[in-house]
């Protein structure tokens, strides 16, 4: 009986460890609007880094900052150059945690909203964030969206006066990353 219960328990635990998967994509989107009505300023990163750890909640993305496209390559060099400072600061990233990850089913198709805090590196400025987002589960994929504000200041991007009414002093931030779990 003994025997019994113990493979039963060992068999259980086993299940459990292999439930908690890993996902990761290295196409992930990011893109950014800090545009007014003068200018339209929209940049957009297809080679955005994302793993997710459904065990634990953690979540990280990386982002190269000169990854941006933009739909000129003088906008491209200011954004590089003169306000990110690519050379000195190559990436941003976000390290965190889904902090409702119980409200989470991995193993039922659906789309559920999250909750994810962290911090968020830009510009060589760390700042803790909370934001919503959702996570779409399908099959072995989760699709992992979120939609958030950065005031440039907080990140010690100066916009030089010549320019000012041509770029908001909030950038709207959107995070698209399919993850696929590892195996």
């Amino acid at each position: 009986m003994k025997k019994t219960i113990l493979i039963t328990t060992a068999f259980f635990l086993f299940n459990m460890v292999n439930a908690q998967k890993k996902y990761f994509t290295k196409t992930g989107n990011a893109s950014f609007r800090a545009g007014t009505a003068v200018e339209d300023i929209d940049g957009i990163n297809k080679s955005t880094t994302c793993i997710f750890d459904a065990g634990t909640g953690d979540i990280q993305f990386a982002i190269l900052v000169k990854g941006f496209e933009f739909k000129s390559a003088l906008m491209m060099e200011h954004f590089n150059e003169n306000y990110m400072e690519s050379d000195k600061y190559p990436k941003s990233t976000f390290k965190g945690k889904i902090t409702n990850l119980d409200k989470i089913n991995f193993q039922k198709d659906g789309t559920y909203p999250v909750i994810v805090k962290g911090s968020l590196e830009i510009h060589g400025v760390k700042k803790d964030i909370e934001t919503t987002g959702a996570f779409k589960v399908t099959g072995e994929t989760v699709l992992a969206t979120a939609d958030f504000s950065v005031a440039l200041e907080d990140y010690k991007i100066e916009i030089p006066s010549l320019v000012k009414d041509k770029i908001a002093k909030t950038a709207k931030i959107q995070i698209n990353c399919s993850n696929s779990v590892l195996k």
